[in-house]
């Protein structure tokens, strides 16, 4: 059994660009940079950028196109490919490794306030909270216990 899967965290490096495939089905086209951070031999910190190019289809790209722009934090799940073409200005072929996204989650709101939300094409679950109620969510409280390891049965 093979495994092909991608999960990254970041910020898009520039607003989703849309287009349609001749068959009339949404594309969604964005960069999305993601950092690592750690300190070298000598304790100093150090900082690296790498940057995915990522991929939605359908409900997915709409749903990109309408709600993420340049500098919001978005969770994408989904699978590696990499394409190639010939190019004729260059003479030779060009090869492109992007992330093709099976789902996406919203990272927090540039005011802060709020959470993020997600998508996966092929849930259908319902929250049982109404979106016309977003504050119930922050009201909730749960109980506080305290949990003995000699309870836990594993």
């Amino acid at each position: 059994m093979y495994i092909n899967k991608a999960m990254v965290y970041g910020n898009l490096t520039r607003d989703p660009e849309m287009r349609a495939l001749p068959s009339g089905q949404q594309v969604a086209s964005f960069s999305l940079a993601t950092n690592r951070v750690w300190k070298d031999k000598s304790g100093a910190k150090q900082e690296s950028v790498d940057y995915h190019n990522i991929v939605l289809f359908a409900k997915l790209a709409e749903l990109a196109a309408q709600y993420l722009k340049k500098g919001s934090s978005v969770f994408i799940e989904g699978r590696m490919q990499t394409r190639s073409w010939d190019d004729p200005a260059s003479g030779g072929k060009k090869y492109r490794t992007e992330i093709v996204a099976d789902t996406m989650q919203f990272g927090p709101r540039a005011s802060g306030t709020g959470a993020g939300g997600s998508y996966t094409p092929a849930s259908s679950a319902k929250s049982s909270v109404p979106a016309s109620q977003p504050e119930a969510l922050e009201t909730i409280e749960y109980p506080q216990e305290d949990i003995n390891p000699d309870d836990i049965p594993f």
